[in-house]
């Protein structure tokens, strides 16, 4: 398609002399335009996904997948129920529980947490906790033998294991005088750390015999967590569970609980997707104006090509090829670019941060203690061709203008 003539004279277009050396400030003020663009893009885009793909897991991982609570108060037979889901194709683990809101205290220092009481088999199997016990044990968890918090309530209250932490519920025991709240203090067996912020700063498991006393609920538990095997399901399988579950229940997928916080996820990535695409668009005008800056300065050589029996298409072609060099060049260093950086992306953080003095990326602001970036390969060629396509789309119109000059009137005015 593109001959020697056609190549050798747009690459000497783009090589300008000192006198034309503006145009060729032009072309690499475009190509570093689209270079960024597409680097930015795909670098966006990769920790959008990763983001939102590392807050699911984790949130189905510590949340479960389908959530069953009792429409009065509490569920009575929890075990018949639990033995009926577990029957239920696509289900791994039912977990019966009780989840209450507390004041916790130690050493002066108070705040909210919410304790959720389970049995000790029951977290053994949700091994994105058992897993991830770093003091303690599960055994003496199992026992009753006390309570176990995340890390950063522990930082946060200055606890370690083998120290008490004292809880305090708003719905206390009825006296004479009004309601008193009720207060225990439990023993610190064990601490997880599952690198969700928020989780690990206000989570507190109880072994479900103590929750049943505490929060009196004898022979009853609040809710029951479903996991299942494959979370994209989970609301067809909701609707099987309403069948055998029985009655007095209300039945929730995690979609549905947490339909807010991912639609949210979904808007800012598509706005931020568009607000970038412009960097690309701006440098893509940037090479139009380059381009028709290189066509009126080159009017008498292109007189005298075609003079000397160059056709309107070679003429195109050569001023198509200078353009679509500048857009070519500039999406594939933004692609290499953008790989890198994903790659290494934690690494340049920490030597942001290390040259900077501040921290760029806090855990109690965006729940994970690293920077995730999952490139979505037909997402990213999506970018690169996006890139490729604005970047032909612009060099067609001064191609165009190239090919209509008319070498008379290119000379006489010469």
């Amino acid at each position: 398609m593109f001959g020697p003539f056609e190549r050798m004279m747009a690459g000497r277009y783009l090589r300008a002399r000192r006198k034309e050396g503006f145009v060729s400030v032009i072309a690499g003020f475009s190509l570093l335009g689209i270079g960024l663009g597409v680097a930015t893009l795909i670098i966006v885009m990769a920790v959008m996904n990763g983001y939102r793909e590392d807050i699911m897991d984790r949130i189905l991982g510590v949340n479960g997948h389908i959530d069953i609570q009792g429409v009065e108060f509490s569920i009575a037979d929890y075990d018949l129920r639990v033995d009926a889901i577990k029957e239920v194709p696509g289900v791994v683990l039912a977990m019966p529980q009780i989840v209450g809101q507390v004041m916790a205290t130690s050493g002066g220092i108070s705040g909210g947490a919410v304790v959720r009481g389970v049995r000790g088999e029951d977290l053994a199997a949700r091994t994105v906790i058992s897993e991830n016990i770093v003091m303690g044990s599960l055994p003496a968890f199992a026992r009753g033998d006390g309570v176990m918090i995340g890390v950063r309530m522990a930082e946060r209250f200055g606890l370690g294991l083998g120290d008490e932490i004292t809880l305090i519920s708003p719905k206390g025991n009825v006296t004479a005088f009004g309601t008193a709240p009720r207060l225990k203090d439990y023993l610190i067996i064990a601490m997880f750390d599952v690198g969700m912020s928020d989780f690990d700063s206000s989570i507190i498991y109880m072994p479900l015999s103590l929750a049943q006393v505490y929060f009196k609920y004898p022979g009853s538990v609040t809710a029951i967590e479903v996991q299942v095997e494959d979370p994209d399901q989970a609301r067809f399988i909701a609707r099987e569970i309403v069948d055998v579950a029985g009655p007095g229940i209300r039945i929730l997928s995690w979609e549905q609980t947490n339909s807010t916080f991912f639609n949210a996820l979904q808007v800012e990535r598509n706005v931020m997707f568009l607000i970038l695409t412009l960097i690309i668009v701006v440098a893509a005008f940037n090479i139009i104006a380059g381009l028709i800056m290189l066509v009126k300065d080159k009017g008498r050589d292109i007189a005298i090509l075609r003079t000397m029996g160059a056709t309107r298409g070679m003429i195109m072609r050569v001023f198509f090829l200078a353009g679509a060099s500048v857009g070519v060049t500039g999406t594939i260093l933004g692609l290499i670019l953008g790989i890198v950086f994903c790659d290494n992306i934690e690494a340049v953080r920490r030597f942001l941060e290390t040259l900077t003095g501040t921290e760029l990326f806090s855990a109690e602001i965006y729940f994970l203690s690293t920077i995730p970036a999952v490139m979505d390969w037909s997402e990213t060629m999506s970018v690169v061709l996006m890139a490729l396509g604005l970047s032909f789309a612009a060099t067609l119109y001064p191609s165009w203008r190239a090919a209509r000059t008319d070498p008379v009137e290119a000379l006489r005015y010469e």
